[in-house]
């Protein structure tokens, strides 16, 4: 399949690249790895990122504009995303051709042209083995990106899917392309003292119940107070992953300039992920989100979860 991608490729002169909405560390480090190791070996042809730029993580690179012209004899390259509705700034019924590579529970099919291994670490993994075995070029920068996703969606390997080969590829990124790591983890875990704060509101203000479930609701006048924006929350999910009693938490955030309720959630066993489609959200089994409409579908989802978790530890 790796060499039907790259040749699919070689056929197009213009491509766009696009991820999931709400992008993270892994979805933007897999579409600008991509974008630059396709330049790096193909630099005559049009490459296009899609998406709502994210402030934090301006290392990664600069979105595109997506216009009208641009969708005319473009491929369509779906990077870290299992459903078509999450895309983030294309249109993709107006594509003829498309490749999906992706790491989660597939929802929708994209293409017959496709890379899907629920076991990886990340989509930033699966480029890098896309790259490595079509013997590709892989520039610095889209090593450092690469380097950044799998780091990011594996918690610093604490999370599991670590396969023997995700190492392999994180030590062909020293080895091979010579990145620095202190560097790229400074990057990725640099924290203004706000979001420290933040994080500080969340833990003293979650409610825990006695089936494990932990929730906290966000409010606008609480980013205010903080100095923060609603985007804040992702990068202090991982945080509780350890506590014991805890099985399953999630956090309501308050998005008043998009109109919605940014919700992510993580679990510890509990499959969670079925539960958020419901919500036009998704993800992983034990890691997702969704953007809900008001507070009363985030109660609604409280009373789910709960349930959940109260089966898992009957069965347990």
């Amino acid at each position: 399949m790796e060499n039907k991608i790259l040749e699919l490729i070689k056929k197009y002169k213009k491509i766009i690249i696009a991820r999931h909405i709400g992008a993270d560390p892994d979805a933007l480090g897999s579409t600008f790895a991509l974008k630059e190791i396709i330049l790096e070996n193909f630099p005559e042809k049009e490459i296009y990122v899609a998406g709502t730029p994210v402030a934090k993580f301006k290392f990664f690179g600069t979105h595109d504009k997506i216009t009208e012209e641009l969708y005319q004899d473009a491929l369509l390259i779906a990077l870290d995303i299992p459903d078509i509705k999450r895309l983030d700034g294309v249109d993709y019924y107006k594509f003829k051709d498309t490749i999906k590579i992706d790491h989660h529970p597939e929802i929708d099919k994209f293409s017959d042209i496709e890379i899907i291994d629920v076991d990886a670490s990340s989509a930033c993994e699966l480029i890098a083995k896309w790259c490595y075995k079509c013997n590709l070029k892989m520039p610095k920068h889209a090593a450092e990106n690469i380097f950044i996703g799998i780091i990011a969606d594996t918690n610093r390997f604490l999370f599991c899917s670590n396969k023997p080969e995700t190492y392999k590829i994180v030590l062909d990124l020293i080895q091979k392309e010579r990145i620095n790591p202190n560097e790229l983890y400074e990057i990725l875990y640099k924290r203004s003292i706000p979001e420290v704060r933040l994080e500080g509101f969340i833990s003293l203000n979650m409610k825990v119940n006695k089936n494990g479930l932990g929730y906290v609701k966000i409010t606008a006048k609480d980013l205010k107070n903080y100095g923060v924006d609603s985007a804040s929350v992702g990068s202090i999910m991982n945080n509780y992953n350890f506590i014991d009693g805890l099985m399953c938490w999630v956090v309501f955030t308050e998005d008043v300039k998009n109109g919605v309720i940014r919700t992510s959630a993580r679990s510890r066993g509990i499959k969670i992920n079925k539960l958020f489609e419901q919500y036009n959200g998704g993800g992983h089994a034990y890691a997702c989100g969704a953007k809900l409409k008001n507070f009363s579908e985030a109660d609604e989802i409280i009373a789910k979860l709960d349930e959940l978790c109260k089966e898992y530890k009957e069965d347990e």
